[in-house]
C-alpha cells in the first residue's frame, strides 16, 4: 500500500510540474494620477532543452504585453540550456527588463533525493563538486536585449513617465550579496516622485530587512519554489531559506522597524531536473499590476 501511494504521489507530482499558472496581483505603489503598469515576474525557470511545454508557455507570456519583465534568477538546469532558453524568451526580451542571478545560473544541479530539501536549506548541507554553467553567455544575451543587470548594482528606468529606481544583489543563498544602495538622486522630489524596487533571488531575512530599512517600495524574490512539495490545506513545509514557510509564495508585506514593504515571492516555474515534481504547488509566473496610491 505504501509503495502504491508513493508511486501515485510521484506520478501526480510529475504531472503537476507542467501545469503552468499565472498569478495576478495588484500593488498600489505608484504616485497618484500615474497610469497603471504591468510587471511580469519570472523566477526559477530551471530550463532543460527538452522542455517543450515549458518553452511554449513561456513564449506565450509575451501576449500579456507587460510594461516590464523582472527575472529573479535560477534560469538554468542543464549545461546546454543557455541558447534554447534565450530563444524561448525572445518574445519577452523585446520588453524592458531587469534581472539578478541565482545559484543555478552559476552552477549545474546535482543528483539528489527529491525530498532532500526537507533536511533544511541546501546551503547548510555539504556541497558537492560544482560544475560551472555558461552564465556569462546568459547575462550577455539578456543585456544585448536591453535587460538591466542588477547583480550588486542599481539602475534607473523611466516607465510611463515614472522613474523606477532598482537595486539588486547577487544570490544571498551563496552569500554573494553586496549592496549598491539606490541610483543617484533616488530620494526624489515632490514633483518627480520615484518608485524604489529591490530585486533579489533568495529572500533571506537579512536582505529583506536591509531593503526595508533602505526605503524600498516593493521587493521581488524567488528561490523558494513555493515549497515545491506542499500539503493541501496547509502549504509549504520549507522555504529553502530562513523565510517563514507561510511566505514561501505570494504577495505579503515584510515588516521591519515599523516599515511595511510589499513582498512578492514567486512560486517558480521549474524544478531541478533531478527533482522534477511539484505537489500542491503548481508552477507560476506572476503578473503584478502596479496602481497609484490612493
Amino acid at each position: 500500500m505504501g509503495l502504491s501511494a508513493g508511486a501515485a504521489a510521484a506520478a501526480y507530482g510529475w504531472w503537476e510540474k507542467d501545469q503552468f499558472t499565472l498569478r495576478r496581483e495588484t500593488v498600489s505603489i505608484l504616485p497618484p494620477g500615474a497610469r497603471p503598469l504591468r510587471v511580469l515576474h519570472l523566477s526559477d525557470i530551471h530550463f532543460v532543452p527538452s522542455q517543450t511545454a515549458k518553452a511554449r508557455w513561456l513564449a506565450s507570456l509575451a501576449n500579456l504585453q507587460p510594461d516590464l519583465v523582472v527575472n529573479t534568477g535560477d534560469n538554468l538546469s542543464h549545461l546546454d540550456a543557455v541558447v534554447p532558453l534565450l530563444e524561448t524568451l525572445r518574445p519577452l526580451l523585446r520588453f524592458p527588463g531587469v534581472f539578478v542571478p541565482g545559484s543555478n545560473d552559476y552552477y549545474a544541479p546535482v543528483k539528489k533525493n527529491p525530498a532532500a530539501y526537507l533536511l533544511g536549506p541546501s546551503s547548510r548541507r555539504p556541497l558537492p563538486r560544482r560544475v560551472e554553467l555558461d552564465w556569462r553567455r546568459l547575462f550577455t544575451g539578456f543585456g544585448a536585449a536591453g535587460w538591466l543587470n542588477l547583480t550588486n548594482r542599481s539602475q534607473s528606468m523611466n516607465l510611463n513617465g515614472v522613474r523606477f529606481d532598482f537595486s539588486g544583489v547577487d544570490d544571498p543563498h551563496l552569500r554573494r550579496e553586496r549592496y549598491a544602495d539606490w541610483p543617484r538622486g533616488a530620494s526624489g522630489h515632490q514633483d518627480r516622485p520615484h518608485v524604489k524596487v529591490a530585486v533579489i533571488h533568495a529572500p533571506y531575512q537579512r536582505v529583506l530587512d536591509h531593503f526595508s530599512d533602505a526605503g524600498a517600495d516593493l521587493i521581488l524574490a524567488g528561490h523558494t519554489h513555493g515549497g515545491q512539495i506542499c500539503l493541501p490545506g496547509y502549504g509549504a513545509l520549507v522555504s529553502n531559506c530562513d523565510l517563514p514557510t507561510w511566505r514561501a509564495k505570494g504577495l505579503t508585506e515584510w515588516e521591519n522597524n515599523g516599515h511595511a514593504v510589499p513582498l512578492n515571492v514567486s512560486g517558480g516555474i521549474g524544478t531541478s531536473r533531478f527533482a522534477p515534481i511539484r505537489i500542491a504547488c503548481r508552477p507560476e509566473a506572476a503578473l503584478l499590476t502596479l496602481a497609484p496610491r490612493t
